[in-house]
């Protein structure tokens, strides 16, 4: 009989990834970095242990959204004092405060608990191309675009069509 593997903190290999924020929309991009974040891409997940890696961002200035969501989307910030509600468009957070856009976008797909503030350390967004964690030897992560995902399901569907047909 099989036994579920349950990881350990102290059994946890970390890998480092880069992701190039170029033409990517942010809540694709945020979603898979989350998963990356949190370890959902490994065998060894387990829901109650931090075994995610490292994840760098860089030229997060070039991410996009679809849609109107430039004028539309707004983002809320309040000081807890009497008139100090902080109401700012997604236009302004990408030109101003384009790193903490992205991290809030990334926070926002990762659990609000004592171990999402330890995934969220594993975070790191740079505005441009360069970043300081060269020695730790990143690997490429592909975020797949839009585009690309739905060419994949047309293709995907064409061959079970003539898989069936035949």
């Amino acid at each position: 009989m099989r036994q579920t593997t349950m990881a350990k903190p102290n059994e946890v290999v970390r890998q480092w990834y880069v992701v190039d924020g170029t033409d990517k929309t942010l809540g694709r991009l945020a979603s898979e970095v989350a998963t990356v974040l949190r370890g959902k891409h490994k065998p060894t997940y387990t829901p109650n242990v931090d075994t995610g890696d490292y994840v760098i961002v860089i030229n997060a200035d070039k991410i996009v959204v679809t849609g109107n969501k430039d004028e539309t989307k707004k983002y809320y910030a309040h000081s807890q004092y009497p008139g100090g509600l902080r109401v700012r468009t997604t236009k302004v957070m990408r030109e101003k405060y384009t790193v903490e856009w992205v991290e809030k976008a990334i926070k926002g797909m990762l659990p609000h608990t004592k171990l999402g503030d330890k995934q969220r350390m594993h975070l790191f967004v740079y505005k441009g191309p360069n970043h300081p964690h060269v020695a730790q030897q990143p690997v490429e992560l592909v975020i797949k675009d839009r585009r690309e995902t739905l060419w994949l399901q047309r293709k995907n569907k064409l061959s079970c069509t003539t898989v069936q047909e035949s």
